[in-house]
């Protein structure tokens, strides 16, 4: 490989059509221009210059590598220009990353917006679970992501810091000829005899095993569904009920009825999560996301599923 400062000499060189008016040009001594580029040639195979009376003029094997180093050289400069943009939060790239309840209406929402305010920059999205965002995070692979303490808590990495969005509150849903699903309010021990529906249970703690802990008693059955439209589809068939966050309701098919629960624990908390040196571009779109987290998203679904205000996510 050769050096990036020994190609911007051989260019230099090259232009100057001299070692003494290189050297002038770049605040160089003649003799340390002319060991530098003796070095490249070695490392070349071979002279890259004819050396004339009055100076020096590249040879085939300069020219080759002329234009290969004007190449680098150029690609480079572009690059440096291209990161210093990115770092001002003009154009580039944003990787960013949510969890996939978050990509149903909140996400959306502040990435419009983004887009609006910050045309020349490109959104690339991911959707995954909060533990595997935060370890892209941390490897480098995301600018910023979207992630939440559900079911089982905050995950953390070297490197990221997260900081709280809003609370989202969590409700359960029940198929609509269910006995409880004109109830206002539902005390989660009237559920005690239903089969959950739930991604994770019994290998740590859930927030639904602390909350049935809390109403007394365990779960009679757990069926493990991981997606949301696995969930949703048990409930609608009369296999089991689910809990379901308020930032999912406009997704819920109308066959299903979301109902509020009287324990005040039941919510999740949704944070921002950025690398400890974030880009202009993530901060800019963390101030979107939280001037969405308090959509008027409780009105038409609300009223459609007997959710009410619940399913507001309240900013902090």
């Amino acid at each position: 490989m050769f050096d990036i400062d020994a190609l911007r000499l051989l260019v230099a060189v090259a232009g100057a059509g001299s070692f003494t008016k290189a050297a002038a040009s770049l605040n160089y001594t003649q003799s340390a221009v002319s060991r530098r580029i003796a070095s490249l040639e070695e490392e070349a195979g071979g002279p890259l210059f004819e050396r004339l009376p009055r100076g020096v003029r590249l040879n085939p094997a300069g020219h080759a590598l002329y234009r290969h180093a004007v190449d680098v050289i150029d690609r480079l400069a572009r690059a440096e220009q291209e990161l210093a943009a990115l770092h001002r939060g003009h154009g580039g790239l944003l990787h960013v990353g949510a969890f996939p309840t978050a990509n149903i209406a909140l996400v959306p929402a502040a990435l419009r917006a983004f887009r609006q305010a910050r045309p020349d920059v490109e959104i690339i999205a991911v959707e995954g679970r909060s533990g595997t965002l935060t370890a892209r995070l941390a490897d480098g692979a995301l600018d910023l992501a979207v992630v939440s303490d559900y079911p089982s808590g905050l995950f953390y990495a070297d490197g990221v810091t997260t900081t709280p969005l809003c609370e989202d509150e969590l409700l359960v849903a029940l198929p609509r000829e269910h006995r409880l699903a004109g109830a206002e309010r539902i005390d989660l021990f009237e559920l005690r005899d239903e089969t959950w529906l739930q991604d994770a249970y019994g290998d740590r703690p859930t927030m639904l095993a602390d909350a049935c802990a809390r109403a007394g008693f365990a779960p009679r059955k757990i069926v493990r569904i991981a997606e949301w439209t696995g969930k949703l589809g048990y409930v609608a068939a009369g296999l089991g009920v689910a809990l379901v966050p308020s930032l999912a309701a406009w997704a819920v098919p109308e066959e299903l009825v979301l109902a509020r629960l009287t324990d005040p624990a039941l919510r999740r908390s949704l944070h921002i999560a950025l690398p400890v040196t974030p880009l202009a571009a993530a901060l800019t779109l963390r101030d979107l996301l939280h001037s969405h987290t308090a959509p008027d998203s409780g009105s038409a679904s609300g009223r459609r599923r007997g959710a009410g205000d619940g399913l507001r996510c309240q900013g902090r």
